[in-house]
């Protein structure tokens, strides 16, 4: 037993550990992400991951707009375009069901798969000891299609991550060093909900917290439980950086899975989505690398 938990603790962690990532470059080579330059780490537009983003908490916030009185108080311009665009959706809704009983409210799930046409969860890994992965678990991804997001707190280079990193393989290296910490539990958690709480202003949250537990908001805030490929599991996933705009709508960030640690910081949020690589259909469980070569 104590070999086998030895086993899979090496598993989770030997993709970063810098002598095995050397000694198995060449072998491994089929399987690895090789970017020439920073500015060519895009399998989509910036735009389009942008786009996707806001359609998707936009979605969620309209289904969730009983419980958004406070931030709308505060923006009656905002509020004046959610309404218009609820009351289409009301219209498109009595249509379709003959309910006239006002707005019903969907589960985030739902409102994932009435957006963008699938749902994301997470479940037992289809590799043996891989513990929990991450699925399709309805409909259908064409290739291209930001489908998860990586949560946790954004460290700048220079910032202190020593006693989170022990034993955590939820850390994620950007291309220029900054880390994002996926972690949900023990210290990692208690950072990302102080930081959290730090920046909140007033009813404004910006950032969201419920990926630390198992009633998610944001239901693409899943990409820190995607597996590693293997020979037999090739990747169907890629991560991307992304930096949230300055102009990102400051009611839609409370559905950001990211904080940044320092709360001075005044560039822009990062963040990391996960891009598919190829069409994925229900009941497929994605697959990516925890590494990036930069040659």
């Amino acid at each position: 037993a104590m070999l086998r938990e030895l086993r899979r603790r090496w598993r989770s962690y030997k993709y970063r550990f810098v002598p095995w990532l050397a000694l198995n470059l060449r072998r491994q080579r089929r399987t690895l992400r090789y970017v020439p330059e920073s500015s060519q780490d895009k399998i989509i537009a910036d735009e389009d991951v942008f786009e996707t983003l806001l359609k998707t908490f936009k979605a969620l916030f309209i289904n969730d707009f009983s419980r958004q009185a406070d931030i709308l108080a505060l923006l009656p311009e905002v509020k004046c375009q959610y309404l218009e665009l609820l009351t289409v959706e009301q219209k498109q809704s009595k249509v379709n069901s003959c309910n006239h009983q006002g707005q019903h409210v969907f589960s985030p799930e739902e409102v994932l798969f009435n957006t963008l046409g699938f749902t994301v969860s997470r479940d037992r890994s289809s590799l043996v000891s891989a513990g929990t992965g991450v699925f399709v678990t309805k409909g259908f991804v064409p290739k291209g299609t930001v489908v998860s997001m990586y949560p946790g707190t954004v460290y700048r280079k220079h910032e202190p991550i020593f006693f989170q990193s022990l034993g955590n393989p939820f850390i994620f290296r950007c291309i220029d060093g900054v880390l994002i910490d996926g972690n949900d539990k023990g210290l990692s958690r208690s950072v990302y909900r102080s930081c959290s709480r730090r920046d909140q202003l007033g009813p404004f949250q910006m950032s969201d917290e419920s990926w630390l537990t198992a009633t998610l908001q944001n239901p693409l805030a899943v990409g820190q439980y995607v597996n590693n490929c293997s020979h037999e599991k090739a990747a169907n996933v890629c991560y991307q950086e992304f930096d949230v705009p300055g102009h990102f709508p400051v009611e839609l960030k409370q559905y950001l899975p990211n904080i940044v640690y320092s709360h001075d910081v005044e560039s822009h949020l990062r963040c990391v989505v996960l891009v598919t690589l190829r069409d994925i259909k229900q009941g497929e469980e994605l697959f990516s690398n925890y590494y990036t070569v930069v040659s």
